[in-house]
């Protein structure tokens, strides 16, 4: 299968740097979670990836190759970039056959990605009268058209109701699990961890962030556990007895920093001490993420002052 390869790629609009010396990779076989603040050079780098935009300097290739160089692009990569770009007066299956004719691809194919976007009762309507979400899966079944090898998405769960959300996150998985490189942009924390393997962050341009998702979660984390029991004295004691300093929390559930749930539950089993909940607690994606961009993010508002009397 193809990669995509960035090596100190490079953008200038001006007197602005948008992406600076940017070397990444991303594999087949995995969903990658593109990530930064607004104005990181996310959509840019795509943009160059795709032929869009003339790098300042570096490269960005595609199994090796630059994109305006691939025959068949359509075949090779499927894309993504903005939901809104689809010609209004066209029906939706009319814009896919034109892109299907001037790839080559069988007609056919259009019925099959109309089907797998759930869009088949409306393929005959003209696409001005699409809500955000139905463009949204347009876009995706236009990606999808050639059967790429290569899959880039901009946000593409943006103006999905909850069930478009579930298809598109299942529908990333199934990709990468048909050992597809999928590398997919979003500000959506909690739906970017629900099915990214592996995260690139940018931040003003920069590379930050290089990894498979726990990993990066692991490296903004201490180590932690919740618990409860119906001996929490005895628990607590052996606890202190080891070093520990639990501290008792809501609802009978104690918190022990700077412990693993495999370290607790084998003290637990060792004292005959119930336990009836025990979990490891890990910093969310958005956590670690507003974490690590605290000094990169370019917009940021401001909480405004509370006021006197105010209730918190």
């Amino acid at each position: 299968m193809t990669s995509i390869d960035v090596h100190e790629l490079t953008k200038d609009f001006a007197t602005t740097r948008a992406v600076d010396h940017l070397t990444f990779s991303v594999r087949p076989g995995r969903v990658t979670g593109f990530l930064g603040p607004n104005g990181a050079g996310k959509s840019t780098t795509m943009r160059l990836v795709l032929g869009l935009d003339r790098a300042t300097g570096g490269s960005a290739t595609i199994g090796g190759h630059p994109y305006a160089s691939l025959g068949d692009p359509l075949r090779r990569v499927g894309a993504l970039l903005d939901a809104t770009a689809a010609h209004g007066s066209r029906t939706a299956r009319n814009h896919l056959l034109a892109l299907a004719t001037s790839n080559g691809i069988a007609g056919a194919r259009v019925e099959e990605v109309l089907v797998e976007a759930g869009l088949e009762s409306v393929g005959g309507r003209r696409i001005k009268t699409f809500s955000l979400g139905m463009r949204q899966r347009l876009g995706i079944a236009a990606a999808l058209l050639g059967d790429p090898e290569v899959v880039m998405l901009d946000e593409p769960s943006n103006g999905l109701d909850p069930e478009g959300i579930v298809w598109i996150r299942q529908l990333m998985r199934k990709l990468a699990g048909e050992g597809r490189t999928v590398l997919v942009s979003s500000h959506l924390m909690n739906e970017t961890s629900s099915f990214a393997d592996h995260l690139v962050v940018l931040g003003k341009g920069r590379l930050l962030v290089d990894m498979p998702m726990r990993e990066f979660l692991a490296s903004r984390s201490r180590p932690g556990v919740r618990l409860r029991t119906t001996e929490s004295a005895r628990l607590r004691d052996a606890l202190i007895r080891k070093g520990y300093a639990p501290a008792q929390g809501e609802n009978g559930r104690w918190t022990v920093d700077g412990a693993t749930a495999e370290e607790i539950g084998a003290l637990a089993a060792f004292e005959g001490i119930p336990l009836l909940e025990l979990v490891d607690e890990q910093a969310t994606l958005e956590e670690a993420y507003l974490d690590l961009t605290a000094t990169e993010t370019e917009f940021a508002a401001i909480t405004p002052p509370r006021s006197a009397g105010q209730e918190v």
